[in-house]
């Protein structure tokens, strides 16, 4: 969402830019209009470029990144992005029910994991294994797994080998529940911070009204 945004700002601020680019092309060189055009395309990409470094260092700012960290991570969910969209396209492809509730998991899963690290990168670290390990683990077997379902041959040794890849796809499954527990640590251990500190305030409020209530009836009790 944050990406949109800036990608929305980059272009607002750049269309003036573009706009006077065209005009000072035409007025002050006497261009002809379609050319000040196509020349004031560079002054528009080259401003985009500029503000998106700003904006890419701002990030990098608000997360505690260096810019060669950030520039990994964003590595990392690119090529993630395109190991997601493969195993979005094996788990439609399986006939039993049973096989395509446990790869739909596995899909939401991962899905779930890309799109923490995604809106916060320093994430990245707390779940180093599942992008350079559990995913191209996920990738590989699921591949395996359509690939024996679709054999018209369903000899013994096939059937046993899609067993043990149903298995191991369930272990991969808890693998990943792992992940997403681990990526989400921080936030729960930050919410029983939070949640410990509300309680706290409200003990000291519910004190100082029961305080301020035998007050009152101790005065009540001297005026009477």
């Amino acid at each position: 969402m944050l990406e949109v945004k800036y990608f929305i700002i980059r272009h607002l601020l750049s269309i003036p830019i573009f706009i006077g680019s065209w005009i000072a092309l035409q007025s002050g060189l006497g261009l002809h209009f379609a050319l000040s055009g196509l020349l004031s395309v560079g002054p528009y990409a080259i401003s985009i470029q500029l503000i998106k470094m700003i904006q890419s260092r701002k990030l990098v700012s608000r997360y505690g990144l260096s810019m060669s960290e950030y520039r990994h991570i964003k590595k990392q969910l690119k090529e993630a992005k395109a190991k997601l969209k493969q195993l979005n396209g094996y788990f439609v492809k399986v006939r039993s029910v049973r096989a395509f509730k446990q790869l739909f998991e596995m899909n939401r899963l991962a899905k779930r994991i890309f799109n923490i690290v995604k809106t916060n990168p320093k994430k990245f670290y707390q779940v180093e294994t599942f992008f350079y390990a559990h995913l191209d683990t996920a990738v590989q077997l699921t591949s395996k797994y359509t690939l024996l379902v679709s054999q018209p041959v369903k000899a013994i040794d096939v059937q046993i080998a899609l067993q043990e890849t149903r298995e191991t796809l369930l272990d991969l499954n808890q693998v990943m529940e792992q992940d997403l527990h681990q990526v989400l640590s921080s936030d729960i251990e930050h919410l029983k911070m939070e949640l410990d500190f509300a309680k706290v305030s409200f003990k000291k409020q519910d004190l100082s009204l029961l305080m301020k209530g035998e007050i009152k009836n101790d005065r009540k009790s001297i005026d009477s």
